[in-house]
Order: structure tokens, then sequence, then C-alpha cells
């Protein structure tokens, strides 16, 4: 039996657990067995700045911060099930990979 890999990657978790109850959902419907979803650690991008441009005055500094996170989801791939999948309305912002593993 095939199994399908989703994988899901955005910044706004609260979207990304949307998706991911909206997956489970439909197969928990279908019927089919699934894992997930499995969280994978948050890769936080991190720049910091000075605030003044030309370097003189006080020593002030700008810290920005950029979280990524992930979700897999593994499910048995029947026709039916990635029909379903692929309906789904994705929000802005959250990317989704499909890998077909056997």
């Amino acid at each position: 039996m095939e199994k399908a890999r989703i994988i899901l990657i955005g910044r706004e978790i609260k979207k990304i657990h949307e998706v991911c109850s909206q997956i489970i959902d439909i197969t928990k419907k279908i019927g089919s067995k699934f894992a997930g979803p499995i969280s994978i650690p948050t890769r936080k991008m991190k720049i910091t700045t000075l605030k003044s441009p030309d370097g003189e005055g006080t020593s002030t500094w700008e810290r920005w911060e950029m979280r990524i996170h992930k979700r897999i989801i593994d499910l048995e791939a029947n026709e039916r099930t990635l029909r379903q999948v692929m309906r789904i309305q994705v929000p802005d912002g959250v990317h989704i990979e499909i890998e077909l593993t056997k």
C-alpha cells in the first residue's frame, strides 16, 4: 500500500493547525489510517541590527525574529483520500508538500 507524507510549513501556527485538523477530519470520514501531526522543531531566524543609520550616538539595537513551524502527517494514499485532501483551501502563508512513497 502506498503512503502519502504531507508536510506543512508556515509562519503562523494557527493556520497550520487548521489545515492539519481538516486533513485529519477527511481521513477519519473516509476511514483510512493516518499518523500525526508530528511537530518538527521550530526554526528561529534572528537578525540584530543597529538602530542608527550612521553608527554614531547611542548604540541601540533592534532584534527581529521569524519562526518557521513544520508539521508532518502520514496517511494511506488511496485515490479517494488524496482527491479530498487536494480540495482543501490552503490559507496564504502555509506551504504544503505531498510525497508519495511505497
